[in-house]
């Protein structure tokens, strides 16, 4: 884990070691592109805590990139899974607040939702879960939310008879 977390140091320092001031555009975006995309190889080797300071580094270099809010909501999911479920709530919100436009505002309220659950706090889950089939009710996100209000819903039964 410290082994990835030094290559993910010496690939940042590489990549940004180049003078990105003069670099054109594209060239820049190609290099935020493949940074981020070898962060995220981090995360689906499943090295979360490798991933969460990738992401966290990329927001530092990068907070004004197109994908920056992905980064915040990847810190979140890494938290997510290595059960940091107030760290996550705090992630999770600041895509929320900070990148109101972003296409992950929606998975974003549905894992607050789903994080809510995991700290056993159902009335905040309900809201999120509800939020998300409001605000975007075609969406994945939304099918999940409603599976989850189901199963909130049944369990409330269950526990009332």
């Amino acid at each position: 884990m410290i082994l990835n977390s030094f290559k993910i140091f010496l690939l940042l320092l590489v990549l940004t070691s180049t003078s990105l001031s003069v670099a054109a555009p594209t060239q820049r975006q190609d290099t935020t592109r493949r940074l981020y995309d070898r962060v995220m190889d981090e995360f689906k080797h499943r090295d979360y805590a490798a991933a969460m300071a990738g992401f966290q580094l990329f927001i530092e270099l990068h907070s004004q990139s197109a994908l920056a809010a992905n980064a915040q909501y990847w810190v979140g999911e890494c938290q997510y899974r290595m059960g940091r479920y107030r760290e996550a709530l705090k992630s999770f919100y600041d895509v929320v607040s900070n990148y109101p436009l972003s296409p992950k505002v929606a998975a974003s309220t549905l894992k607050l939702g789903q994080t809510y659950t995991k700290l056993r706090d159902p009335e905040k889950a309900r809201l999120m879960f509800d939020r998300v089939v409001e605000q975007y009710p075609d969406s994945s996100e939304a099918e999940v939310a409603r599976k989850s209000l189901e199963a909130t819903a049944s369990a409330d039964e269950a526990n009332t008879e």
